[in-house]
């Protein structure tokens, strides 16, 4: 039997603001409203950074507790995956959340990189920062996970970032499954392609499950050529604003309606919040 595809929704990320794309959710209702958009079209994982009301970004444990509160009355059984990256906090508050609240999943970014976007039309960077994640932070962070019980979604920026689990599961720090997200289109990082997709799927230790992560209108490339190797997917808002024929999506749950009928027009099947659970071995707790 083909392998279910499993599909995440990243609802809102930090940088894009609505005068970029007017169906970012930055509250924490319009978060879970999203969420339950995503939901309902497929998506059995939701990828959540917290945003003040304003749109700016939000690292407190509050408004986190607000969206997962918001999300379970909607979503019950959906496995939730807050976001740990950020530029200028200290570990401590970077993972405060995971900590208080213990979601099922969190973000676990593998290496440190620059980070840069980059806009032909003006020749100029108008977003250029070190992103940076040492062996120590790290190592912390999957401490602190471990206790929590959240599963740390590996986020690799570029081949190396894989290889730096290694020494982590030597630790004993990772168990299987090993879940690795190929970020990729982030300029100082991997850029898309297949050949590159091939190359990462190919790295990943024995006993992993991985995702696509496609940055920006090529995303669907990505996404196409995932399922076609047994990968899984995500989209959302966080990552690209347009559905394959290139209009402007009107919520997340449009993008994973499209990433959903891309996988079943590949003649596979949506794996659902109870199998990716199973997957996972992420039990539903009360």
């Amino acid at each position: 039997m083909a392998k279910k595809i499993v599909i995440t929704a990243s609802l809102t990320g930090v940088l894009a603001t609505r005068a970029q794309c007017p169906y970012i959710p930055y509250t924490p209702k319009e978060i879970a409203l999203e969420g339950k958009r995503a939901v309902d079209a497929g998506a059995s994982i939701l990828h959540i950074h917290a945003r003040e009301n304003n749109g700016g970004p939000a690292y407190d444990i509050e408004t986190y507790r607000q969206i997962g509160e918001e999300v379970r009355l909607l979503c019950p059984d959906v496995l939730i995956n807050y976001s740990t990256g950020a530029v200028g906090l200290s570990r401590e508050a970077r993972i405060q959340h995971i900590t208080a609240l213990k979601p099922d999943m969190a973000a676990l970014n593998m290496g440190s990189m620059n980070y840069g976007i980059y806009s032909p039309k003006t020749k100029s960077f108008y977003h250029d920062f070190v992103f940076q994640n040492p062996f120590s932070d790290i190592q912390f962070y999957l401490e602190k996970m471990k206790e929590a019980g959240t599963i740390p979604e590996m986020e690799v920026f570029d081949n190396g970032h894989i290889n730096n689990a290694n020494p982590l599961i030597d630790m004993g720090l990772l168990q299987k499954p090993y879940v690795f997200s190929f970020v990729m289109g982030v300029l100082g990082g991997i850029p898309i392609s297949t050949k590159n997709l091939l190359h990462q799927a190919a790295s990943v230790p024995e006993g992993s499950m991985w995702q696509v992560i496609g940055i920006g209108r090529k995303q669907w490339q990505a996404i196409a050529a995932a399922i076609t190797i047994d990968g899984n997917v995500r989209a959302g808002l966080e990552d690209n604003f347009y559905l394959p024929e290139g209009e402007m999506a009107k919520s997340n749950g449009e993008l994973i309606e499209a990433a959903a009928k891309l996988v079943r027009m590949m003649g596979r099947e949506v794996a659902s919040i109870a199998e990716t659970r199973a997957l996972l071995n992420k039990p539903l707790t009360n």
